[in-house]
């Protein structure tokens, strides 16, 4: 099956019930993309599918044959960080870092569609946990990501 990953064409042979996020870490060999809780509650192994943000530990790779899968990895341009990735860094949010891939992403999804989002929105949007309670730094960043 053809997938495009980060802007390349991958072909795979896993079964068309694997979940995407299995094909990105062990067949492709992305590793950004995290495993956490395995029916999509956390929101670790957070990816974009053709813009929007899905949680690929529940996605099944046939269903994304032919769309645009974007992970961690394919957020920065070279070396140029994203403007949400910079943003992360300024706040300084992670601490262990585990769950910060998948929010990131989700962020990237948010600020695609909400440009300048309000509070709620970001409640809404980005629904991910972070164990380590970094929720007031995210939100800082998030906003900041906004306005760069």
């Amino acid at each position: 099956m053809k997938l495009n990953v980060n802007g390349k064409a991958v072909v795979v042979d896993d079964a068309p019930d694997t979940p995407l996020l299995w094909v990105i870490r062990d067949t492709v060999g992305l590793t950004g993309t995290k495993f956490g809780c395995g029916v999509a509650q956390c929101g670790a192994c957070t990816v974009l599918v053709d813009g929007e943000a899905m949680r690929s530990c529940s996605v099944p790779v046939s269903s994304v044959a032919g769309k645009h899968v974007t992970t961690i990895e394919g957020l920065a341009s070279g070396d140029r960080l994203n403007r949400v990735q910079q943003a992360w860094i300024d706040a300084q949010v992670p601490q262990c870092g585990y769950c910060q891939s998948g929010i990131i992403v989700a962020t990237t999804a948010l600020l695609a569609k909400h440009p300048h989002p309000t509070d709620q929105q970001i409640t809404d949007s980005v629904s991910n946990i972070c164990r380590c309670g970094t929720y007031d730094r995210i939100r800082v960043a998030i906003k900041k990501a906004a306005t760069s």
